[in-house]
């Protein structure tokens, strides 16, 4: 069986039920008890599960994830809340120092397994530090997984997975689209494979990546341009960031011959340099132009009159497909 869910809606099923699943599972952020976290993620899980697994904290993010280190270190399986990607700052060290580097500085012995999730992404209209896009600062930590679900089947089944894994992840949510739109997801507990990206339309002429909000920016345009000028486009959902699919990504391009890489945070050093850097590396007799990147810009998220104007949009992805087809 199976119904229609938002990808807010996905996450609160797939944490409800491990949660009833595996009594070593909890919660803990700030306001996700009584409130239901600033998205509602977690509501109604405080009156169902009480106050040991569905943790008010204060606001400390250093606190919240060195105490969720701590819990996973002796047996629990703790799913950390940062209201927005911005505010993990302060919780960096931790991340780094700690959570990602556990099971090498002892080798082997302990191993960390705990999601940390965190909405990112503009397109909200928030104000200053919660509109960030700074995935490519944690995808390059060795021992911890950076995952993006795109849509509410994979946030489901990506989530089980992140939360069954025996290592940190890091579980990036695209604000903008929490409740953009429905698809169906079935009731049933289900996984989506770390590490493993989706095709979502085959092409021949060119290939387009992309995670988070950006897909359907990506899917928009490859079907535009499909209908107005007859090339067919191979959007990918990369889905994880850490570790890359490499093998989806140069298959994709020794296939099309060409490549574009979509996303919204800033153009310099983002992730788009590695995917390009993997493509030079292992397809790059393969092309036939250029690998073209469309991004934001290097400048901080700007406020609400200007915030659209940030985002790569349909239009700069459609262009930016014209500039690589015609090189």
């Amino acid at each position: 069986m199976s119904r229609k869910l938002t990808i807010i809606q996905a996450i609160t099923e797939a944490m409800e039920q491990k949660l009833t699943d595996d009594s070593r599972v909890m919660l803990l952020g700030e306001d996700i008890g009584v409130n239901g976290g600033v998205f509602r993620a977690s509501e109604g899980l405080l009156e169902k599960f009480g106050p040991s697994r569905i943790v008010d904290t204060p606001l400390a993010e250093a606190g919240i994830i060195g105490s969720a280190i701590g819990l996973a270190l002796n047996g629990m399986l703790p799913i950390v809340e940062i209201q927005f990607l911005a505010f993990i700052y302060p919780g960096f060290e931790q991340i780094v120092s700690h959570a990602a580097r556990m099971r090498y500085r002892t080798r082997g012995q302990y191993h960390v397994p705990m999601v940390i999730r965190a909405p990112y992404g503009a397109g909200i209209r928030g104000p200053e530090l919660h509109s960030e896009s700074v995935e490519a600062m944690f995808a390059q930590v060795p021992g911890l997984k950076v995952v993006v679900p795109a849509t509410p089947y994979d946030a489901k089944g990506l989530l089980i997975s992140a939360i069954e894994d025996p290592d940190p992840v890091l579980f990036l949510e695209p604000t903008k689209m929490y409740r953009a739109f429905k698809e169906e997801v079935p009731e049933e507990r289900y996984r989506v494979p770390l590490g493993v990206a989706r095709v979502v339309k085959e092409g021949s002429d060119l290939s387009i990546f992309a995670w988070g909000a950006m897909l359907r920016v990506a899917e928009d345009a490859a079907k535009q341009i499909e209908r107005e000028r007859g090339w067919t486009c191979e959007v990918v959902d990369l889905r994880t960031l850490y570790p890359l699919d490499r093998d989806t990504i140069v298959q994709s391009v020794k296939k099309t011959g060409r490549a574009l890489v979509v996303h919204e945070a800033h153009k310099t050093a983002g992730l788009g340099a590695e995917i390009v850097s993997i493509i030079n590396e292992e397809a790059l007799i393969y092309l036939r132009a250029p690998v073209k990147r469309i991004a934001g810009f290097d400048v901080p998220v700007p406020q609400f009159s200007i915030e659209d104007d940030y985002l790569p949009t349909s239009g700069r992805v459609k262009q930016g497909i014209v500039e690589t087809m015609m090189f």
